[in-house]
């Protein structure tokens, strides 16, 4: 079985750690600080073999540098020539084999143009999907546009009810507040910010989610349903989906 544990980085940052069974080798996504991945390293005895990375945002690669240079992981990301430390450049429909299981590269352009997201079937399938998909809520667009964003959450959310959801960020408090205003009425999503509310009162995360539950209370998800698409028209155009879907976005922007 493989674990995945949650490193903290920044002020809300997750660095996920993927461990097959207890193996000492393992994998982490998304390191934008070296310093914690190194003390979680040390502390237990780990071996760092492979890097995933899912967008060039420095918060995502800041540590690649010295974790390279450390350990000498295998380092996999989006075919993104900023991010120097890659050794291997992977697009849509690309695969590779990690801790054991075969992970699928999506292309999920939005927040960022090279962003991609990894994918793995299996018992539970599990999605890192840095900064496209967070629970209740979506990544801004940087340099990507509404189609391009909706198209990518529109594929997440084709996936398996049971995918473990893995985002780079704890935003969920502020995703389902804003969830409230897009879609008043939504009693999973109100039972969800409770149970939310108490793990954050905890300290713990908040994550992961899993896409069946995305799909009953995300509005980035739901932007075909009427009530939502009725909450987005008193903000700006909300004809079809993705017209929802944009307005839903800059809303959110300013909220």
């Amino acid at each position: 079985m493989m674990s995945v544990t949650p490193i903290p980085a920044f002020s809300d940052n997750y660095i996920w750690l993927l461990r097959q069974d207890t193996s000492n080798e393992v994998t982490v996504v998304d390191p934008g600080d070296a310093a914690p991945v190194i003390e979680y390293l040390e502390r237990e005895g780990l071996s760092l073999t492979t890097i995933l990375v899912t967008h060039h945002h420095h918060d995502h690669t800041g540590g690649l540098a010295e974790l390279a240079k450390r350990y000498a992981p295998r380092i996999l990301g989006p075919a993104n020539p900023d991010i120097k430390a890659l050794d291997e450049r992977l697009g849509d429909g690309d695969e590779c084999r990690v801790m054991g299981r075969r992970f699928e590269v999506m292309a999920v352009p939005g927040h960022t143009l090279d962003h991609i997201a990894f994918f793995a079937a299996g018992t539970p399938p599990l999605l890192f999907c840095g900064d496209t998909l967070f629970s209740g809520g979506c990544g801004r667009l940087f340099e990507g546009t509404p189609e391009q964003m909706h198209g990518a959450l529109t594929r997440l959310s084709a996936l398996p009810d049971d995918t473990l959801v893995f985002p780079g960020h704890e935003y969920t408090l502020a995703n389902l507040r804003f969830a409230q205003a897009a879609e008043p009425d939504n009693p999973p999503r109100d039972r969800y910010l409770s149970e939310c509310q108490q793990a954050r009162d905890l300290a713990r995360p908040t994550l992961p989610s899993n896409i069946g539950r995305e799909r009953q209370i995300n509005p980035f998800l739901r932007a075909s349903v009427e009530a939502v698409r009725a909450q987005a028209a008193t903000q700006g155009a909300a004809n079809t989906p993705l017209d929802t879907f944009a307005t839903l976005r800059a809303w959110k922007d300013s909220f």
